[in-house]
């Protein structure tokens, strides 16, 4: 791809011009979801390769799967930085000859073959939640994750994978409680399928369920509420609804609010079909709208849950109807970022890299969020390190251990080439001018302008950003 600035959003359809619409997926010769779930669709690369893990586990006891987070000090001090919550998969990128039929039958035996042998792990990736707890822990945060995996070569390689990036795994079930079909139990797989034409599928067992994949699990464990308890930020999205049921996930985040464990929060694609979902979905997406700290979302998702196409109007929406909603995040694609608060409204324009995968961005995007709330940076701080961990993950092949290192996000910073849509930031500015003090990053000084917006200039930025993360760094390499 040409040089270009990196989309943020938790989808690619800024990078391929791709529209999110219904109907979309068919013409692509790909049948939607048969329940209202919208699909994932994934930009991949052909002929991925990864290494394959280091160790695997023979077996796995998930009545011990709390154990890993021993290593963390006390069970009173918030000693985990990230907590995520369910999520977890593996995502497996093949060329087909064809992509799935459209018929739901023909559809669902297609899967069936795909899944009867497992492919070589060449083509093997850690999906969903596990992109962002490794780009928060390749920030040197002290990540754990909480969700379901099977007892079999799946739920293994990603236990693996989560071990070697040093993130500790919480499971949600306990054998005795499993449905008697061990395809309820399994870990899940999403298939990424490109055709010869570079057309691309989606296909999951969760595709196949009005109910979500493992609807049977409804315990809120002790484990679960010792990584809970000891989180400083838990970090749900929307695609947690396909795997858990509302009323569970709510009594999760109702315990973190209880221990003080700030909620972040972001939809995805889920929150246009939460929203007129099911009375549990819809009752669920709306408390996470009043009481997450941190809402993330496209400028898209943050229109559709509010009606409202100005983002920065939009966020001070949200905001308005949030209980204890601190920061609304809107990622505006190629453009950048504005993360919006009750006091003030900071932009950010995205860095330029040469772009060769934008699986997974959004998800590195969110990381560095959570690293800029829990160091307490400047709003605009957060927002750059975030586009910076985006946008280089953008220039790797695919997500999970191809995500950003912090090796990258360095180097990309210290280039300091970021796409200035000046017109646009205009436009924008102009439209809320009677809003609180606006700031704004930019390559070089700004003067004489009597409009209430302030220029911070890239460089001095820098200058107090890239010291603390090579510290990170050098911090990191002490501790792998």
């Amino acid at each position: 791809m040409p040089l270009t600035a990196v989309s943020l959003d938790s989808s690619v359809h800024c990078f391929t011009g791709l529209p999110s619409r219904p109907g979309f997926y068919r013409s692509f010769g790909v049948r939607p979801s048969i329940s209202p779930k919208p699909s994932r669709f994934f930009l991949c690369c052909k002929k991925v390769e990864v290494s394959e893990p280091k160790h695997f586990a023979s077996s796995f006891n998930f009545s011990n799967e709390g154990a890993a987070v021993s290593k963390f000090r006390s069970a009173n001090a918030k000693d985990i930085d990230v907590a995520t919550l369910g999520n977890l998969c593996v995502d497996i990128v093949l060329n087909v000859p064809n992509l799935p039929p459209e018929d739901d039958d023909e559809r669902k035996a297609y899967m069936e073959r795909l899944s009867s042998s497992p492919p070589d792990k060449r083509y093997w990736e850690a999906g969903g939640n596990c992109n962002m707890a490794i780009a928060a822990a390749r920030l040197g945060l002290r990540c754990a994750t909480i969700g379901h995996v099977g007892n079999e070569i799946y739920g293994q390689f990603l236990l693996d994978v989560l071990h070697d990036e040093g993130i500790s795994t919480v499971g949600m079930s306990n054998v005795s409680h499993v449905a008697s079909s061990k395809t309820f139990y399994e870990t899940l797989l999403c298939w990424v399928l490109v055709d010869p034409l570079q057309r691309h599928g989606f296909c999951s067992r969760a595709d196949f369920s009005k109910e979500p994949a493992f609807s049977w699990i409804n315990e809120l464990s002790g484990e679960i509420k010792t990584t809970i308890r000891r989180s400083k930020v838990l970090f749900c999205n929307g695609y947690g609804f396909d795997e858990l049921t509302p009323n569970f996930i709510i009594s999760i985040v109702k315990y973190a609010l209880e221990v003080g464990t700030s909620i972040f929060f972001d939809p995805g694609p889920r929150g246009k079909s939460l929203s007129v979902g099911t009375p549990d979905e819809i009752s669920a997406l709306g408390h996470f709208l009043r009481m997450s700290d941190a809402l993330l979302l496209t400028s898209d998702e943050a229109e559709s849950l509010t009606g409202i196409k100005d983002p920065i109007l939009a966020g001070k929406e949200l905001l308005k109807k949030g209980v204890r909603t601190k920061w609304v995040i809107v990622k505006m694609g190629p453009r950048g970022s504005i993360l919006i608060t009750k006091t003030g409204i900071a932009c950010a324009p995205a860095f330029k890299v040469n772009v060769v995968d934008t699986v997974g961005c959004g998800d590195s995007f969110v990381a560095a969020i959570a690293y800029g709330y829990i160091h307490n940076l400047p709003t605009l701080d957060t927002l750059t390190i975030a586009n910076a961990v985006g946008a280089a993950t953008a220039m790797g092949c695919g997500a999970g251990r191809s995500v950003a290192t912090l090796e990258k996000v360095l180097e990309l910073m210290m280039k300091a080439n970021i796409n200035e849509d000046n017109d646009f930031w205009n436009e924008l500015f102009s439209e809320n001018l009677d809003s609180q003090e606006i700031t704004i990053m930019s390559k070089s000084d700004v003067n004489g302008d009597n409009r209430p917006v302030n220029y911070v200039v890239l460089h001095k930025m820098l200058s107090r950003l890239l010291p603390m993360l090579e510290h990170a760094q050098y911090e990191r390499k002490l501790t792998s």
